[in-house]
């Protein structure tokens, strides 16, 4: 059966405590964990704390933390810490990022992200086992150490996000679950069998691995409205977040679409970007619209096979009443 979680809001709120009351929303209508981005904004450990005080029940985790800011051997104590804070409900989400951030913000030369992300989760077990870790790879060398403090009493599972096929592989090979966004149907469909495919090299059981499918949504009575704020959202992330998704866009049939928004995004005409993206293409992605509509595009994607877990998120530019509405609206209680 698949479990329907909520992806907390990438764009900034208000105050930490705005993502907790979000996350205790979600726990009370039956979500099943609450996902939250870390970006450039408040970082996903503060918050996280701040809501495994806050909540009993609901799963909690990074979708994603990037594997540059931080040593493999840090987050696995993170990952460590917020485990004991969390009572052992919590998830990892880590991916590379792109260029745009890990360079443009962090600093940092985007080197190797594939090699980079399989030696961040290896590291990442070995320290949570709580054996003095050596490890010897391609681009970290660890030796002598080990946690000071008791290893998880309940393992973490470590997911890894990916959209291109080498990527997607790596999460079915190495990691616990792969975290999937912005796909359509069919691209979903064509990227499950690169999944499969690591899964089966990596010589897994399936059964043990979980598979999110994060999906833009929004659900309010002005409809029209819900959509816009979808069709800004993507516009922003294919035009303004560096070459992944436009090159994901187009893996997945709407090459010309991609080129188009991002070449509008790029000389600065973002109503016009907006305006490339049509009503099939955001219906193939996002689930908006009036809460009747949005409720049918999801149950569209939450009946994909394959999918374990229907992670909903939100616009950019939606309101905190807009995320609220929705967040009740297309709840797993309803």
């Amino acid at each position: 059966m698949t479990t329907r979680s909520l992806h907390l809001p990438v764009a900034a709120q208000p105050r930490v405590d705005s993502l907790v009351d979000l996350a205790q929303l979600g726990e009370r209508h039956g979500y099943d964990t609450a996902w939250l981005p870390e970006t450039w904004g408040r970082d996903a450990v503060t918050v996280l704390t701040s809501i495994a005080r806050e909540t009993d029940t609901i799963e909690l985790g990074p979708s994603v933390v990037n594997v540059y800011s931080r040593s493999p051997a840090l987050l696995g104590q993170t990952a460590t810490t917020l485990q004991e804070v969390a009572d052992g409900r919590l998830r990892m989400g880590i991916a590379p990022s792109g260029p745009a951030v890990i360079e443009g913000w962090h600093g940092l030369e985007f080197d190797r992200p594939l090699r980079r992300t399989r030696e961040y989760i290896e590291i990442m077990r070995a320290v949570m086992s709580g054996e003095t870790v050596h490890y010897d790879g391609d681009i970290f060398s660890l030796s002598g150490f080990r946690l000071r403090c008791d290893p998880p009493a309940e393992p973490v599972p470590i997911d890894a996000a990916g959209m291109g096929p080498k990527s997607v592989e790596l999460a079915g090979r190495f990691a616990d679950g792969w975290h999937a966004i912005l796909f359509t149907p069919e691209g979903f469909r064509n990227r499950l069998e690169d999944f499969r495919r690591g899964v089966d090299l990596g010589d897994r059981d399936r059964d043990d691995l979980r598979v999110t499918l994060s999906v833009t949504a929004c659900a309010l009575e002005d409809g029209d409205r819900a959509r816009e704020l979808a069709r800004q959202h993507l516009a922003f992330y294919v035009g303004a977040m560096g070459t992944y998704y436009r090159e994901s866009l187009s893996r997945q049939g709407y090459e010309d679409e991609a080129l188009e928004i991002a070449t509008a995004w790029a000389n600065g005409n973002h109503d016009e970007a907006i305006a490339c993206i049509p009503e099939a293409l955001l219906d193939d992605l996002a689930a908006v619209g009036t809460p009747e509509r949005a409720r049918k595009e999801l149950a569209k994607f939450e009946s994909l096979e394959g999918v374990d877990d229907l992670s909903i998120g939100f616009p950019r530019g939606a309101s905190s009443d807009d995320i609220e509405t929705t967040l009740e609206g297309l709840s797993p209680d309803t």
